[in-house]
């Protein structure tokens, strides 16, 4: 009994890591920018009385977070003039986004919105392009700097600092517009992105290690296409191009082999319950009965709370008990979760049952998304982090948003009862997916740490 306690606190203890309690503070930076060019931006025009055909296409800044992917390989090889050999190859990225985050905000803050609108829209996209950026950076700086085993932590001190940013650019951002004016407010947010700025100061670069395996696949794509010797300037473009963007792909195949293909069908489908689901939430308590403020109070407060707890429980399940058994939990009690919702769809509607269900269901949510995280970081190969887990990251969501699009038409047709039944059953084949993976020999990924 006392190995086991022992075994718990220090499972617990890798949240005074230092680097740990460091993502605390890059997640709030990740967040900050994310809320101020989607909803807050959103309710800044329509104070202004802008269109809400106009408001809809300032929706489309938010393009720029999927789309990342492909000018991630950048960020993976470009090394910035003088600020690489100051802070090094993840941090120079870091604060050169972070400084093009808060110049964008600040500038955004001083456009004149009724007059020069297309500025504002044209700074949005600046930020939402900085903090795609920032983003690709934070993934791969999370992990490089400790070992697999931590990687649930780090996700669970990134979901927190993120979620605390969302709080303090969302309804922080509607306090300070009603007392001070909007422009203040983003003059007031756009000084916060100081905390990311500082963190990257202080925090160490981590290791980077070349792997040899990676470096011979890149030799051996590069003969294939001609370009290991070309002389030219677009020779030596197209090697770089091989180098960078090709070779993350087929390192990643000729490491897990036939295994490749159930990896990219689990991460295709493991959020696609959760986010099918989460698209008909707020209408669903809406037609229950619940205030826009009984759905904000529950949501938010046990929401976050719940959310917090979930992923700091996940990064110990994942330090614990390793990967593959939390990612297991995370898949099935997720799918399982939706069931409430059925529960609730023909019961009497009390605010205690929709705390409960919302309790249960953010918790789950939190599990399954420390697991998850931690092991979209174990497949990672060192020489190519950023791109290969912006790839993760886009195929993550991308299949679930397209199901998730769905969700209105299948809740109208057939009742909201039936509809949380579905949403359990496409979380099946996760489950499915995971246990085969469990059964399958593990091929060790190229981390270093």
């Amino acid at each position: 009994m006392k190995k086991s306690s022992a075994s718990w606190r220090s499972a617990f203890s890798i949240y005074a890591q230092p680097r740990v309690l460091g993502m605390i503070l890059l997640g709030f930076s990740a967040g900050l920018p994310f809320s101020l060019v989607s909803t807050t931006l959103s309710a800044w025009l329509a104070d202004e009385h802008v269109s809400l055909s106009v408001i809809g296409y300032f929706s489309l800044v938010g393009v720029a977070y999927s789309i990342k992917v492909f000018w991630s390989p950048v960020v993976d090889r470009l090394r910035l003039p003088l600020l690489y050999r100051i802070f090094g190859k993840r941090r120079s990225w870091m604060l050169l986004a972070q400084l093009g985050i808060a110049l964008g905000l600040l500038g955004m803050s001083q456009v004149d919105l009724q007059q020069q609108l297309e500025w504002v829209a044209l700074l949005a996209v600046w930020v939402a392009f900085c903090s795609a950026t920032q983003d690709i950076v934070i993934d791969a700086y999370r992990i490089e700097a400790v070992v697999v085993k931590y990687q649930g932590a780090m996700a669970a001190a990134y979901v927190f600092g993120y979620r605390l940013a969302l709080l303090f650019a969302g309804a922080g951002a509607l306090y300070l517009a009603e007392y001070v004016g909007w422009k203040w407010a983003y003059q007031c947010l756009s000084a916060a992105m100081v905390v990311g700025i500082v963190t990257t100061l202080l925090i160490s670069e981590p290791e980077h290690q070349e792997d040899q395996r990676a470096k011979l696949i890149e030799q051996q794509i590069e003969s294939v296409l001609g370009v290991d010797k070309a002389p030219s300037w677009f020779g030596r473009l197209l090697k770089w191009f091989s180098d960078a963007v090709v070779s993350p792909f087929v390192e990643f195949f000729q490491r897990n082999g036939k295994t490749s293909v159930l990896i990219l069908l689990l991460i295709a489908v493991y959020k696609m319950s959760d986010i099918a689901m989460g698209v008909m939430a707020n209408p669903f308590y809406l037609e229950l009965g619940f205030s826009k403020k009984d759905i904000a109070d529950v949501t938010k407060l046990f929401g976050f709370v719940m959310t917090i707890v979930g992923t700091s429980l996940g990064g110990v399940l994942v330090a614990r008990f390793g990967m593959m058994k939390p990612l297991l939990l995370g898949a099935v009690i997720s799918a399982a979760t939706n069931l409430l919702f059925a529960a609730m769809a023909v019961a009497e509607p009390s605010l205690t049952l929709l705390a409960g269900v919302i309790s249960a269901d953010n918790l789950s949510g939190g599990i399954a998304a420390a697991a998850f995280i931690a092991y979209l970081s174990s497949l990672t190969n060192s020489a190519y982090t950023a791109t290969q887990y912006a790839l993760f990251s886009s195929l993550m969501t991308l299949p679930a948003k397209l199901i998730g699009g769905f969700s209105g038409s299948f809740a109208a047709n057939f009742g909201y009862e039936v509809f949380f039944i579905y949403s359990t059953l496409i979380g099946l084949p996760s489950i499915i997916l995971v246990i085969c993976l469990i059964k399958t020999p593990v091929i060790g990924n190229s981390q270093q740490n």
